[in-house]
């Protein structure tokens, strides 16, 4: 996880470094970004999610 965590820090910084001069197109990208990385992580919590419930699920018929 550390390896896509410096892959994303790594591509915001490289735009970050090239749009410097282009304000309102970087305002755009970075919108389009945070956009990208709320889909990635909506995506990720919904099966995540339902595996911690499993976890709880299996706890509490254990117990």
């Amino acid at each position: 996880m550390s390896t896509f965590m410096f892959s994303v820090v790594s591509f915001i910084a490289g735009v970050k470094e090239r749009f410097t001069s282009e304000k309102g197109a970087t305002m755009v990208e970075y919108g389009i970004m945070v956009a990208l990385i709320a889909v990635i992580v909506l995506a990720a919590v919904g099966p995540l999610g339902q595996a911690i419930a499993g976890i709880f699920t299996g706890v509490t018929a254990s117990v």
